[in-house]
């Protein structure tokens, strides 16, 4: 069974993932691919060599042509351009979109059976159109946020107690963005949750800090923290390839579960090596039932977007 690896996007985030899976020694091959193949292929070298020290040497290489993703078992896709300060968000919307689908459509014609990551922002938008245009099953296309969003969780919870990080799970749905929930009432320390260890003074500065999470990287850095996000793909490349049918949360497509239809929208599912492979329905309280109608809301007001362009029908 191959253990081949795409990357479409060797910027920050993009080339983080790959060094997180070639010092893990995660896969035997990774591809990064870029519109600017010098920064591929620079990055792929210096990638390489930090190989050396791995416990499984990777092979790491650019492509200078979409076709070089031929064959992998997974493609990520961190694609797109950030929003400037004269975009409007349909305009952000429309351009990723457009790089998304030209990136899609040589997925599918290079990579026919691979499972494919979205990374590229807005993300749960962004997964609904890969969904759309590849035409595959719901499980072999889903987006990366909820593990993301769930470590900045475990970062401000291990903040404020100051123990338990390597015991700490947590569970963040919604949206990957203000709409986001992190879950308390499925998270814990231990096995202990975390309402037993935290006040609902603390577990609101918890929430709030972790929806902040990436603003407050951009603060400071005055770009968007990849580390983070690099690690997070390369646990979910990792949990495909090894089959290990982890639970964590993720963007995908519902068909019916929790009341939706036809939406894409972060919740917790079962991963391995066929992607998606359960989508597991939480029984919520109406106060975290009303949140999630609201990311949905806020998901669904950019797809109709892109379908009020006729994004759809070119």
């Amino acid at each position: 069974m191959g253990r081949k690896v795409g990357i479409v996007g060797a910027g920050a985030v993009g080339a983080s993932a790959a060094y997180a899976l070639a010092i893990k020694g995660s896969c035997d091959e990774i591809v990064l691919y870029d519109i600017f193949p010098e920064v591929a292929l620079g990055k792929a070298i210096d990638i390489g060599q930090a190989a050396t020290f791995a416990p499984n040497v990777a092979t790491v290489t650019a492509a200078e042509s979409p076709e070089g993703l031929k064959d992998c078992d997974v493609v990520v896709v961190t694609a797109g351009v950030p929003r400037k300060s004269d975009m409007t968000r349909a305009d952000l919307l429309n351009v990723n979109a457009k790089i998304v689908k030209d990136v899609t459509e040589n997925i599918v014609k290079y990579s026919p059976d691979a499972v494919v990551i979205c990374v590229s922002n807005p993300l749960d938008v962004m997964t609904y159109v890969m969904q759309k245009l590849t035409g595959w099953d719901r499980s072999r296309v889903i987006g990366m946020a909820g593990v993301l969003d769930g470590a900045r969780m475990a970062y401000q919870v291990t903040k404020k107690l100051g123990y338990g990080a390597p015991t700490t799970r947590t569970m963040v749905i919604g949206e990957h963005g203000l709409k986001m929930i992190p879950y308390a009432d499925v998270s814990s320390v231990g096995g202990i949750a975390l309402k037993e260890l935290l006040s609902e003074k603390e577990l609101e500065d918890v929430a709030i800090k972790t929806r902040d999470g990436g603003a407050e990287i951009v603060s400071h850095l005055k770009t968007s923290g990849y580390y983070a996000p690099g690690s997070s793909i390369a646990y979910m490349v990792e949990t495909i390839l090894d089959d290990t049918k982890a639970v964590l949360s993720a963007c995908v497509m519902l068909e019916g579960e929790y009341g939706y239809k036809d939406q894409t929208l972060g919740v917790p599912i079962v991963l391995g090596r066929n992607g998606m492979e359960k989508i597991i329905e939480m029984e919520m309280d109406k106060t975290t039932k009303a949140k999630l109608n609201e990311a949905a809301e806020s998901i669904k007001s950019g797809i109709e977007i892109l379908k009020e362009e006729g994004f759809f029908k070119a």
